[in-house]
């Protein structure tokens, strides 16, 4: 099992940016134009520094501030008129001109300085001499010389450029423009570190653009990473603008216990503005050969993404192996959708070969679905079919889910009736099947009438409602009725109020109240033969102690003569409304004791539910909390509890408490975060632990070093990778190159999923 490797960014994308950019500015700063060889300082008059960097600092930046910038901003960009100025000059009667001593050039927010300057109007040619300088606000180029001809044509010496928005610098040796649009540079040099360090750089040896066709072509274009080449192709072709275009991306690499070392390279295919694809080539040194093609695909009302993984020869099973995973949404008209969600694997142990993490290699069934909505005025409209591959061997067959083929529903809701009366309507017909057990069709309708008035911060409500069920089974037992049906009708009362009070030694706070009671009858019928095809019971909270049937799914609905008390108290901003903290406290009393039941489901002689509770603490002081608890009181014991509490106080700060409990069944302990330790050295780690099992689910340890301009990371991980409790060991390593890429695994993405809240710091030259 390996390490995630998605989310290289595309090789394209990246030399785009920088070989664009270098392009760019360097044919541009041709026109002032550098050498390589070092320019000297600015003028005291022209730059005044602050902050002096310590002695020895690599990554310290020097601030500058550059008086002129300021000037330039006070123009007007679009102002036409070129104002020139210089200490002496000489013009000729047929137009010539010699410009000599602080020579200035400006149009707009541009300047352009020189030492000398020289105009042929003969040959409509200037020519560039001594120290030249090129200034904007997002731009500053020195150089040494260059002359421009009418055309377009010209030839420059090297030039040394800085972007200043994206702290940026570069250079290029010399750069030829020529008349039919192409643009040839040589030497070119391109770093996102700071003056006085290269620790990383991307070199061409040439680039050549064509204006024209919006295509440039780099050769001999490496990376290098302190000095030591990480990169290279000898040929590279890219788009000059935002377009998209086909090539390859960056490798990654990884390792596991399970596959081995990976290597992947992937090529992408620019087929279409609106649809593209990515070959990725695998290679597990445990495994064999893994072909990852990925199809995308978008239009005004579509999009789709076809994904497949195929091992073509797996070298420890000696099969051809894979999955493929079908996503697609149309909408046909703005009320009507078509949803495709289906995956297909090959056999039952692939995601635990495969997958990653404990959550991903602990799949039972995969799914396949089909939905077809329309939406009107008053109804919604749905046919759907589901189908799933259980891939579970410990899975008994009567417990693996019924395939729906299909299901035909309909809902109606109208709220103009007279008398404040609102109805609804819903009705539903699906096709159940699967090989073990009772199946066939379910036909269900439940037509309900709401009579409701809010007033004054509070509302009633007095609903009724009538559900029929018919079933057409086949594979039932002997002697068992093949067409059992039901019919029951319901009724509730449902009212509650929210007061309000301000809060806070300034009142900018407001404290609310919200009780709430629903009093539900609905009388009980024998159900015990009728199937269960897909009803169960959720869990106990506010939301479900107010719903009128206990069950999820119209198989059984619980008989009621009870009522349902809960309150809410909130306290928010009261000039944005925004929610610091919630609590919540409800229980259910029954005037007659719950009948109906599931197989297998005890029934209880009990006169109250389980008591629920809920608090929500958010972003107060840097600390964000969740506590749920459901109390049996019968019992006097615990049922579920789930607590959470997270510190955050800044972006890349970041500490998760968590604990999951349900009885007999799990009780978990899941602690992470990420925090620095010096200006350089960062520190993340997860730990879940089972301590009904007393065994380590989930845990990994990781160090980030980060610089100005370069960080790594590493991380150590050990899961739990397959249903028998084998575990799974990878490490992950991750180069970042700012300012330009990251080579290796995306640590980054792996880490945003499994640290609640993280986040990495923004990187910024320290001053």
């Amino acid at each position: 099992m390996t390490t995630p490797c998605s989310g290289s960014p595309r090789l394209q994308q990246v030399l785009q940016a920088t070989l664009r950019r270098a392009a760019a500015c360097a044919w541009l700063g041709a026109a002032s134009a550098q050498a390589q060889e070092q320019s000297p300082d600015p003028a005291p008059a022209q730059a005044a520094a602050v902050d002096e960097p310590a002695p020895g600092d690599r990554c310290a930046v020097q601030s500058v501030i550059d008086p002129r910038i300021e000037e330039l901003l006070k123009a007007d960009p679009d102002d036409p008129q070129i104002h020139v100025t210089s200490d002496t000059g000489e013009l000729g009667r047929a137009g010539d001109a010699e410009l000599r001593g602080n020579v200035q050039i400006r149009m707009g927010q541009r300047l352009l300085t020189a030492d000398q300057a020289s105009i042929n109007a003969e040959q409509r040619s200037v020519e560039l001499n001594g120290d030249i300088e090129y200034l904007d606000p997002q731009m500053h180029v020195r150089g040494k010389g260059g002359s421009f001809q009418e055309g377009g044509v010209g030839n420059f010496e090297g030039a040394e450029f800085e972007l200043r928005e994206q702290s940026v610098r570069g250079a290029a040796a010399n750069a030829r423009i020529r008349q039919s649009g192409l643009i040839g540079l040589e030497g070119v040099r391109y770093t996102a570190c700071p003056p006085g360090n290269e620790d990383w750089s991307l070199a061409a040896g040439a680039i050549e653009i064509d204006q024209k066709a919006l295509i440039g072509t780099g050769r001999d274009v490496r990376i290098e990473f302190l000095g030591v080449p990480v990169f290279y192709t000898p040929w590279i072709s890219f788009p000059v603008g935002d377009q998209r275009k086909s090539g390859l991306l960056f490798p990654t690499i990884g390792s596991g216990s399970r596959t081995g070392t990976q290597i992947a390279v992937p090529y992408y295919w620019n087929l279409a503005e609106n649809y593209d694809a990515t070959l990725t080539s695998r290679w597990y040194s445990s495994r064999g050969i893994r072909l990852d093609p990925e199809l995308r695909y978008l239009s005004d009302r579509s999009r789709s993404q076809l994904n497949v993984e195929y091992l073509v020869n797996d070298q420890e099973t000696g099969e051809a192996r894979g999955v493929i995973d079908w996503r697609h949404v149309t909408r046909f008209a703005p009320r009507t959708r078509l949803l495709i969600d289906a995956t297909d694997v090959s056999d039952n142990d692939y995601f635990e070969d495969f997958g990653v993490g404990f959550e991903g290699t602990s799949v039972q069934f995969v799914n396949r679905y089909i939905e077809l909505r329309h939406d009107t005025a008053a109804w919604t409209l749905n046919a759907r079919a589901q189908g799933y591959q259980v891939i579970d061997n410990t899975l008994a067959a009567e417990d693996e889910p019924y395939r729906i083929a299909p299901q035909l529903s309909a809902l109606g809701r109208w709220r103009d009736f007279a008398g404040g009366l609102s109805g609804s309507l819903f009705a539903e017909a699906t096709n159940f099947q699967r090989e073990l057990g009772p199946q066939g069709v379910r036909l269900d309708a439940e037509p309900s009438l709401e009579w409701r008035v809010d007033r004054n911060g509070g509302f009633f409500a007095a609903g009724a409602a009538y559900r029929y069920t018919q079933y057409l089974l086949d594979q039932t037992a002997a002697g068992a009725d093949d067409s059992p049906d039901r019919s029951l009708p319901s009724a509730s009362l449902d009212a509650g109020f929210t007061m309000e009070r301000a809060s806070g030694s300034q009142g900018t706070r407001i404290q609310t109240l919200e009780p709430r009671m629903l009093y539900l009858y609905v009388p009980y019928k024998n159900q015990d033969d009728l199937p269960v095809f897909d009803t169960g019971i959720p869990d106990l909270n506010l939301v479900q102690l107010f719903r009128t049937n206990r069950y999820v799914g119209p198989d059984r609905i619980g008989d009621a003569n009870q009522v349902s008390v809960g309150v809410t108290t909130r306290l928010l901003d009261s000039s944005r409304g925004r929610q610091y903290l919630s609590a919540t406290l409800g229980q259910a009393f029954y005037f007659q004791d719950p009948r109906v039941a599931l197989p297998d489901e005890p029934v209880r002689d009990r006169s109250t539910s389980d008591v629920v509770a809920e608090v929500e603490l958010n972003a107060y002081k840097n600390w964000n909390a969740r506590f749920a608890y459901q109390w049996n009181p019968d019992e006097t014991q615990g049922e579920r509890s789930e607590t959470f509490v997270q510190y955050n106080p800044t972006p890349g700060r970041v500490v998760n408490v968590g604990y999951r409990f349900r009885r007999d069944l799990l009780e978990q302990v899941d602690v992470s975060g990420a925090w620095p330790i010096n200006n350089q050295w960062r520190g993340f780690a997860r730990f879940v632990y089972s301590l009904q099992e007393e065994k380590t689910l989930d845990q990994f340890l990781g160090l980030e070093y980060s610089s100005c301009c370069w960080a790594v990371r590493v991380i150590g991980r050990r899961f739990i990778s397959s249903r028998s409790g084998a575990a799974e060991t990878s490490i992950g390593l991750q180069l970042e190159l700012k300012g330009l890429s990251s080579v290796g695994v995306d640590n980054e993405a792996f880490l945003r999923e499994a640290i609640r809240g993280y986040s990495s710091p923004a990187s910024a030259p320290r001053l």
